[in-house]
């Protein structure tokens, strides 16, 4: 028969791999030291850590070292999609026998319910869930409910509402060879827990039904499990390939679980609509009072239509608002969310934390205000506000240990690290910090600071014509140039007198689409123009190894884009070029400024006699141009014909076949997170099944 097991899976399905590293290099420069370091604080109990690691210096690689001597399950938070799905893929080949997962938004786009009341304006919500990334989210969960092995590479949604882990484990169901089952019984509870009934192809989260046979893709894997039912019995468990219908395996049991993160079993459902009931009464009362008559009927008519859905079909859309409810929180008390899903012991890793700690932080207020106004204006209920993500004061309650990863750790990083700030400025490739001068603003002016970074003064046209005349000399040497400038019209400006003084300059800002900042950034790394100008765009992110020079316009302005902070990460952007060097146009040291200068020196003079006693030689990084997405545009499409023209006789031999083997391909290239790839069959794909409706 089939049993809804409360903690089976965690007890009897229990994975206990060990983390262990699989690759070719091993610690080197600062890295032993900074692993022991880590290792021995979180083995004494420290709570906070940080790893001030330089770029280049494989903060990566180190973390990873800590997580096979401590052996604990983590969460690795990153502060953007791209950037996690880049650090999953890491984590993926240092721990290719382990279960490394990518937990983000699932929506492609999203749209939140809001309301203006300044226009008496309402927004209703728009999503567009990504299927393969809500695939990926219930591989996640599954994988901690069942394993001990687990890193998770996560964005900030990990602090988002995500349903009770308990009841997402305790309705689980377990199948297995020669159990008692009734056809009938078994169908019902699939649908139950979320799984649809369909005739057609099988995708995650659907089951079909024909005669004694049950066919059942679970939602976190493309797989399909055949059931086939003789007499009152499971006869066999076939695990099927879901393209070719190739047998892979005959299991003797399997845990299946639901198909949705919220789940309510039937008596807690009718106990949560009754409490949805009696708040709607509470608050029509309440709105009556103020005379908000319009508000009291339409929150009656959303309410009563919400709840005759969830008990009609158990579900509803926007059913995250009445969570509160259904997992019997009481009001203000914090959501289940990614984090309830861990183990006890878990390790919270927050990469780049100068900008994720912030982001976190910042996420409750935003979600707050906007529930609030949805609720005054009689569109949700008081108790959707508390379908919301975390405090940060319940984020830091909930993560345990924590290390902070980042080559500028912000104050709060500092402030909670204390002593445990663990440096790694030894890179193992033995590139230097760039050199750093000072030159005056002004034509004939002078830095008033330490005659060490001075540089000569700037004659007829100040900042600019000395800047264009370094750049000529860098451009010569088939290099390339960065500057930044304080404003985005400074910046366009800018780009078009270098143009005009025969310097080929583009400029990149906030401003500029995203598609177009690729194609711009792919130009200068293949030299059809030589100089960049950009305002902060130029900080995080940008590994362009070609850039030989930066300079760095108005140095002594104080404020966020001259902070300590923006400082080093711009000047961090010549560290990938064993020529590198930086200019800053200034007339006075800022605090920001002799800070940020001597960071880079203390850097660069431990790796210059790191380098003299071990014999290294320091070499310009070389990457491949086409990893700043040039196939995005021109370069993309030019691979979808030529992957047309190379499949047109498979097509024509069997067209149905091909799109399937293609489906698969691209599923493959998603589940290693290899999007270039994928997108490429995407569109493959899309272009084959328009030929076949022809």
């Amino acid at each position: 028969m089939i049993v809804a097991g409360v903690y089976v899976a965690r007890f009897y399905h229990m994975s206990m791999n060990a983390f262990k590293i699989k690759s070719t290099h091993r610690p080197a420069g600062d890295q032993p030291q900074a692993i022991k370091k880590l290792v021995t604080g979180l083995k004494r109990g420290e709570r906070h850590q940080t790893l001030l690691g330089v770029t280049g210096s494989g903060k990566t690689f180190t973390v990873a070292n800590v997580i096979e001597k401590v052996q604990r399950p983590t969460l690795v938070i990153a502060h953007n999609k791209t950037l996690a799905a880049q650090l999953a893929q890491e984590y993926r080949e240092f721990f290719p026998d382990n279960a490394v997962h990518y937990f983000v938004s699932y929506y492609d786009y999203y749209q939140p319910e809001a309301y203006m009341p300044i226009t008496d304006t309402y927004i209703e919500k728009e999503a567009m869930i990504n299927e393969e990334i809500d695939r990926l989210r219930h591989a996640t969960t599954q994988s901690l409910l069942t394993r001990s092995d687990v890193i998770v590479v996560a964005s900030v949604s990990c602090i988002y509402g995500l349903g009770s882990p308990i009841e997402y484990e305790k309705v689980h169901l377990k199948i297995s060879t020669g159990a008692l089952i009734d056809r009938a019984e078994f169908i019902r509870r699939l649908i139950g827990v979320h799984f649809e009934r369909t005739n057609a192809d099988l995708t995650p989260g659907k089951f079909r039904a024909i005669g004694n046979t049950v066919e059942i893709m679970p939602v976190n894997e493309r797989i399909i499990y055949q059931i086939k039912i003789v007499g009152r019995r499971m006869s066999h468990v076939l695990k099927i390939d879901a393209i070719s219908r190739r047998i892979v395996d005959e299991v003797k049991m399997l845990f299946l679980y639901p198909a949705k993160h919220f789940i309510t079993p039937e008596e807690e459902r009718k106990r949560a609509m009754a409490d949805i009931k009696k708040e709607l009464a509470r608050q029509l009362i309440k709105l009556k009072k103020e005379g908000k008559i319009l508000e009291v009927e339409r929150l009656k008519r959303r309410t009563n239509h919400d709840l005759a859905l969830i008990r009609e079909i158990g579900y509803c859309n926007g059913i995250e608002n009445y969570s509160r409810h259904f997992d019997g929180r009481k009001s203000g008390e914090p959501p289940y969310t990614l984090l309830s899903y861990f183990p006890k012991n878990f390790l919270t890793v927050i990469d780049e934390s100068h900008v994720t700690v912030p982001q976190i932080a910042g996420m409750y207020a935003g979600d707050r205000s906007r529930k609030k106004t949805l609720v005054e204006h009689g569109f949700r209920l008081p108790s959707a506000v508390d379908n919301r993500p975390l405090m940060f004061s319940e984020f830091e309650e909930k993560v345990g240990q924590v290390l902070y990863t980042s080559a500028t750790p912000g104050e709060y990083e500092y402030e909670k690290s204390g002593k445990n700030i663990v440096e790694q400025v030894i890179r193992p490739t033995g590139l230097v910090d760039p050199e750093i001068i000072v030159k005056p603003i002004t034509e004939g002016g002078k830095y008033k600071g330490p005659a060490s970074t001075r540089g000569d003064s700037p004659k007829q046209g100040g900042q600019i014509a000395d800047f264009i005349e370094e750049a000529e000399k860098v451009t010569k040497a088939g290099r390339r140039t960065l500057v930044t400038t304080l404003t985005k019209k400074m910046a366009e400006d800018l780009s078009e007198y270098l143009k005009e003084k025969g310097v080929k300059a583009e400029y990149v800002h906030s401003d500029v689409k995203t598609m177009d900042r690729i194609t711009i950034l792919t130009d200068f790394r293949k030299g059809k123009f030589d100089c960049l100008v950009g305002v902060n765009l130029l900080r995080e992110g940008l590994d362009l190894p070609e850039v030989e020079l930066v300079a760095i316009l108005d140095a002594d302005k104080e404020g966020f884009l001259r902070s300590e902070t923006s400082l080093i990460q711009t000047i961090g952007r010549a560290a990938r070029n064993t020529a590198g060097r930086v200019i800053l146009y200034a007339d006075t040291e800022t605090g920001s400024m002799k800070k940020a200068i001597d960071e880079t020196n203390r850097r660069r003079k431990l790796q210059l006699a790191h380098n003299k006693k071990h014999g290294i030689t320091p070499k310009t990084i070389i990457k491949n141009i086409k990893d700043i997405t040039e196939e995005l545009r021109s370069e993309h499409d030019k691979a979808v014909k030529a992957l047309l023209t190379i499949d047109k006789k498979l097509f024509e031999k069997n067209p149905k076949k091909l799109i399937k083997e293609k489906e698969q391909q691209m599923n493959e290239a998603v589940k290693i997170l290899d999007f270039e790839t994928a997108a490429l069959l995407r569109d493959e794909i899309n272009a084959l099944k328009k030929r076949l409706d022809r």
